[in-house]
This record gives structure tokens, C-alpha cells and sequence, in this order.
């Protein structure tokens, strides 16, 4: 048996951001968004992990932490600063745009494709965005457009977010539901039928061996981390351990 049939398995643990970075690199390979990025159409709607993508798409550093609007920060639901945060980053025809995001996703067809994150995600696929804007933000300008063209939707989304049931977690909130909160009310607005992107489909995605969670948080530094177990052949998951360890020690966003 050789290191090409041999199947052989392998534990290990990512904090919140090699997490983020794993699926960065995942989501940047996908066929389909090489191709909208080379020849179509491409948005990358702000967000903390959606800053790793543009990182990688753009192959140079992203200020992420102000690409966000609404984030979970201090124990909070609240947004950034609007003097500071930064706009998403597009690309039309194999060149970066500076047109406004809603003007390019006029002109969007089946091929091209949104990027949006997630707040929550479930193991029936579905992903939930939590919105403070009484007309959905984001979502609200995207959704029905991508849904009527048939364009891509794409959720990169960590297991650290993983919940019960988003279907749940939508009826239980909304801006005008709560007689109390503690930071910015939110709404939840469903990622219907968008391709969701964890570590477990971004290992998938760019070593081909299978993933399983197997724990989820720590202390010290590794609160919210992912324990996976990682299965394949000898050279795929050797190949993937390297990727693995060239990722370690990947910065906390501030």
C-alpha cells in the first residue's frame, strides 16, 4: 500500500482567525469565482471573514477590521464606524471596480457572483445574516436581485457559528421584538439556497480529504476555535497538515 492509497487520519484545533484564513484560500479557488472574477462579475460584501477572501482574491493585506458594517464585538451586536469602515471590493472583467456595489450588481447575470458572511449557520445548510437596518441592509438591496438572476450566493462562514436552527433563530428575533437589548436589536434574514463555505467544505475544497467537527471552543486564546478530524490518503492529508501548519498562528483581529 502506498501513500497514494494508503487512508490515514489527523486531529487538529483553529482559532477564529486560521479558521477565517482556511476558508479565505477555500473561497478564492472555487472555480466559479475565478471565473467572475477573470471575466464576470465578482462582489465581496464587507464582513470579517469576507476580509480574508478579499485578502486572498486580491493577493495583499485588507485593513479587516473595517471591513464590516454590523459586527458582535465587546459583548455587543453593534456596527463600526461609518467614517472609517471600508467599502466592498468588486472586480468587472478581470479588473478591481470602483463603481458603487448596487450599480454592478444590476448588470449581474447566472455567472456572476455576490459574497456575503453569516452570523449563523446550521447543519441543515442554511445560513442566517443578522440585520439592525429596518429595510435588511445589505441583504435587502442583494437577495431578491441574486435570486432572480440565478447568480452565485456564496457564504464563507465558520463552524463557530453554528447553531441549532436558523429557521429558529429568525423567528425568535427582529428590530422590534425585544423590550431589551444589550447593544444593536437585530433581525436574521435566511441565506436561502447559497453555498455555505466552513472549514469543513473549505478542506474539501482544496486538500479533497474528508472533515469532521469533533469540538468546538478554548481558553487562552482559543475561544470559538474548531476541532476537525481530517481523513484521506497518506499524501492528501499530508498536504493538507501543511497547509494546516502554514496557517497557525494567524493574528486575532483587533
Amino acid at each position: 500500500m502506498t501513500a497514494n492509497t494508503r487512508q490515514v487520519k489527523a486531529l487538529f484545533s483553529l482559532t477564529v482567525a486560521e479558521g477565517k484564513r482556511l476558508i479565505g484560500k477555500a473561497v478564492a479557488a472555487l472555480p466559479i469565482v475565478q471565473h467572475a472574477r477573470a471575466r464576470g462579475r465578482l462582489i465581496i460584501a464587507t464582513g470579517t471573514t469576507n476580509g480574508y477572501v478579499a485578502e486572498e482574491i486580491l493577493g495583499q493585506p485588507v485593513a479587516i477590521p473595517r471591513y464590516t458594517a454590523g459586527i458582535v464585538t465587546g459583548g455587543k451586536y453593534t456596527v463600526t464606524d461609518s467614517e472609517t469602515r471600508l467599502t466592498p471590493i468588486c472586480f468587472e472583467n478581470g479588473q478591481q471596480s470602483f463603481r458603487a456595489w448596487p450599480e454592478i450588481l444590476e448588470d449581474f447575470t447566472g455567472d456572476d457572483v455576490f459574497i456575503k458572511g453569516a452570523n449563523a449557520i446550521d447543519l441543515s445548510g442554511m445560513a442566517g445574516v443578522l440585520v439592525g437596518s429596518p429595510n435588511g441592509g445589505t441583504c435587502g438591496v442583494a437577495f431578491g436581485a441574486l435570486y432572480a438572476r440565478g447568480s452565485h450566493l456564496i457564504v464563507p462562514a465558520s463552524r463557530e457559528k453554528l447553531v441549532p436552527c436558523v429557521n429558529a433563530a429568525i423567528q425568535a428575533l427582529g428590530i422590534h421584538a425585544f423590550d431589551e437589548s444589550l447593544g444593536m436589536p437585530c433581525g436574521m434574514i435566511p441565506a436561502v439556497g447559497a453555498k455555505v463555505i466552513s472549514e469543513v467544505e473549505a478542506l474539501s475544497i482544496l486538500c479533497d480529504v474528508e472533515a469532521v467537527q469533533v469540538s468546538a471552543g478554548g481558553v487562552g486564546g482559543s475561544e470559538g476555535s474548531v476541532g476537525l478530524v481530517i481523513n484521506g490518503t497518506e499524501a492528501k492529508v499530508t498536504a493538507a497538515m501543511e497547509l494546516i501548519r502554514g496557517i497557525k498562528g494567524e493574528p486575532p483581529i483587533s
